[in-house]
C-alpha cells in the first residue's frame, strides 16, 4: 500500500474552535502531515486517526517537531494560555497568529521565544472558504516560511500581504468586523420586509438572497461596486428614490465611515 506524499508539512494548531477548525479541515483536505491539536475540547469530526490531541501543552509529544505554530486561541486567553507553550516550539518553526489585538512585539514576549511571526487577520466566511485574510510578516519571517504561512492561510480563501503591522487595525475594522456589518444590513432588510407586510419567511428569504446574490455579483465582476450600483439604479426609479435617503451626507457614508473608526480604535486599545 502506498501513501500519498504530505503537500503541507506539520503543524501545531493551538485552539481548535471555529476558526481554528475552519483552518484544520482546509489544511487535512490538502494532505496535511500528521499533526497536533492543542485544544481542551477538540471536535470528534475534527482530527483525523493520525493527529494527536491535546488538551494541555505538557502533553505533546517532546519528539514532534512542526514547521508552523498556529495561535487560534481566543486573544483575552493569550496573557495566560501562551506562556504554557514555553519550550513547545522549536527554533526553526514560523508562528502564525489570528489574534487580534495582541502585537507582534507582544507575542514574542508572552511565548518567550525569538520565533518569527506572521500575524494574519481572517474574516468569518473562512468558515466555508470563502475568507480574506490580511497578513503581515515580521523581519525574521524567512521566503519559505512565509511561503508555508500563504498556503496555510489559502486553505481558507484569499490572502493579501501588508508592508506594515499598524494596518492590521484598520483591516480589522474593515474585513474582520465586515461581515457582522452586512448580516445587519441582512437582518434590517428583513425587518422592513415585514413591516411593509411580507410573511416573516418569504422576508427572510428575499433578504438573505439578496444580500448573498449581490455579494456572489459583486465578487464575480470586475467592475467596481459603484459602478454596479449605478447599472441597477434607473434615473427617477424605486432605487434612486431609496438610494437619496441612503447616500445623504449624514446617512450611511457618515455612519459607516464612524462605525470604521470605532472598530479600528477599539482594536488598537486591545493591543494596549
Amino acid at each position: 500500500m502506498t501513501t500519498t506524499p504530505a503537500t503541507i508539512p506539520p503543524v501545531l494548531l493551538v485552539g481548535a474552535g471555529r476558526m481554528g477548525g475552519a483552518m484544520f479541515a482546509g489544511w487535512r483536505a490538502q494532505n496535511l502531515a500528521p499533526s497536533v491539536l492543542l485544544d481542551p475540547a477538540v471536535p470528534k469530526d475534527l482530527a483525523r486517526i493520525e493527529d494527536q490531541c491535546v488538551a494541555t501543552a505538557q502533553a505533546i509529544d517532546a519528539a514532534f517537531r512542526p514547521a508552523a505554530v498556529i495561535l487560534a486561541i481566543k486573544p483575552q486567553m493569550a496573557e495566560t494560555a501562551l506562556p504554557l507553550l514555553a519550550g513547545k516550539i522549536p527554533q526553526e518553526a514560523v508562528i502564525l497568529s489570528i489574534l487580534a489585538g495582541k502585537p507582534i512585539a507582544r507575542l514574542q514576549t508572552l511565548l518567550g521565544t525569538p520565533n518569527p511571526i506572521v500575524r494574519a487577520m481572517p474574516n468569518t466566511p473562512a468558515a466555508i472558504g470563502k475568507g480574506i485574510t490580511a497578513a503581515f510578516a515580521d523581519p525574521g519571517v524567512t521566503p519559505p516560511q512565509r511561503a508555508l504561512c500563504d498556503t496555510l492561510l489559502h486553505a481558507i480563501g484569499d490572502v493579501v500581504w501588508l508592508d506594515s503591522e499598524s494596518l492590521i487595525d484598520p483591516v480589522t475594522a474593515i474585513s474582520g468586523s465586515g461581515p457582522a456589518y452586512v448580516f445587519l444590513l441582512a437582518e434590517l432588510l428583513e425587518q422592513a420586509a415585514t413591516e411593509h407586510g411580507l410573511p416573516p419567511d418569504i422576508a427572510r428569504n428575499l433578504a438573505r438572497k439578496t444580500v448573498s446574490g449581490a455579494g456572489a455579483l459583486l465578487d464575480a465582476s470586475v467592475e467596481d461596486a459603484s459602478a454596479l450600483r449605478q447599472a441597477v439604479t434607473s434615473p427617477k426609479g424605486t432605487t434612486e428614490a431609496a438610494l437619496k435617503i441612503l447616500m445623504a451626507a449624514d446617512a450611511w457614508p457618515k455612519i459607516l465611515r464612524q462605525a470604521v473608526t470605532a472598530a479600528e480604535n477599539r482594536a488598537r486599545e486591545l493591543a494596549t
